[in-house]
């Protein structure tokens, strides 16, 4: 009787193994795996594509003070308080003698 018992509660025996539990994590940590390097070539496109923004900001707000005030500047400060940029992005340089604007990292 006993084992009857024994045999029949074997035989419902529902639910996952070991080994299944740990292919299943495995699946996990590569999936995840290749996530996290996808998402990290998209970061670096977007800090490329804000730098070039930025440069290219700059420059329109050079060629504006430019054209008011018939000298370049090589402050972004002063670009900033003439109204010309509503905030000084970081890594760009101005040439003050032609108004060349460079960005690192770009």
């Amino acid at each position: 009787m006993l084992r009857q018992r024994l045999r029949a509660a074997r035989a419902n025996d529902e639910g996952f193994t070991l080994i299944e539990l740990l292919i299943v994590v495995v699946v996990i940590g590569v999936l995840s795996g290749i996530i996290v390097f996808g998402v990290s070539a998209f970061k670096d496109e977007g800090k490329k594509a804000t730098c070039q923004s930025n440069q290219k900001t700059v420059e329109v707000a050079v060629q504006a003070y430019y054209a008011k005030n018939g000298s370049y500047t090589a402050s972004l400060a002063e670009l900033k308080s003439k109204g010309f940029l509503k905030s000084e992005p970081a890594g760009i340089t101005i040439d003050a003698t032609d108004g060349t604007v460079t960005a690192a990292g770009c």
